[in-house]
């Protein structure tokens, strides 16, 4: 079994007011063996497609290399934006090496609302990914629950959102379940009637599209 550890610490500061959440980068990232087109950061995968997605939203026009200056590009726009990045997967155990939600095991959460209590600003979290097993609106339901907290629903449609109350604090803070940014999940994104029928109007609109205009409402 491969211990898969996270291989950021939480990416947070005072002026936040959103946290992106998901769970580990690709095994490769903790192990230290980045692949030409990798960023060393959060989400950093080439083959990963949140950067992307801003890039284009944003018109950031970043470098996606291994190199210091593109790593600062990314922590310059999240502190920009009041973005902060929490991924809920602190460690988790592989048989096999590869990115994969449901190959983990024996899962280690992230204390997401002991972060949230010492961050009075948030008041949204962007999951990258629903709650399909494993995945970080999946994990975080299991982590209120141990506070004896639950998700009630706001908006059935996708990306579905939900809400929280904080405890002591009485915050009221919004959960977004975003489609995954990944190759992964092109399969269901294809599915949508929302993606067919813009697919149906536009032949050449494509799931980075789709997505591209999901997250541009959130971001």
């Amino acid at each position: 079994m491969f211990l898969h550890t996270h291989p950021y610490k939480p990416f947070l500061f005072p002026e936040a007011t959103k946290l992106i959440v998901g769970t580990l980068p690709p095994p490769r990232f903790t192990m230290g063996n980045l692949k030409k087109g990798d960023v060393d950061f959060c989400y950093g995968s080439r083959d990963g497609q949140l950067w992307p997605i801003l890039d284009r939203i944003f018109h950031l026009d970043l470098k996606f290399e291994t190199t210091d200056e593109a790593i600062k590009q990314r922590m310059d726009f999240l502190k920009y934006k009041k973005i902060g990045i929490c991924d809920i997967v602190e460690s988790a155990e592989r048989a096999k090496l590869d990115a994969s939600d449901l190959g983990m095991s024996n899962i280690k959460l992230r204390n997401i609302i002991g972060y949230l209590k010492e961050l009075p600003n948030v008041n949204t979290l962007l999951f990258t990914g629903g709650n399909s097993k494993n995945g970080p609106e999946y994990f975080f339901r299991k982590h209120l629950k141990t506070f004896n907290l639950e998700l009630n629903l706001i908006s059935n449609e996708i990306p579905r959102i939900h809400s929280f109350t904080l405890p002591l604090t009485q915050r009221t803070i919004k959960t977004v379940s975003l489609t995954a940014p990944s190759g992964a999940a092109n399969r269901a994104v294809g599915s949508l009637e929302a993606y067919k029928q813009r697919k149906r109007e536009n032949p050449d609109f494509n799931t980075l599209d789709f997505r591209i205009l999901q997250y541009k409402a959130f971001f």
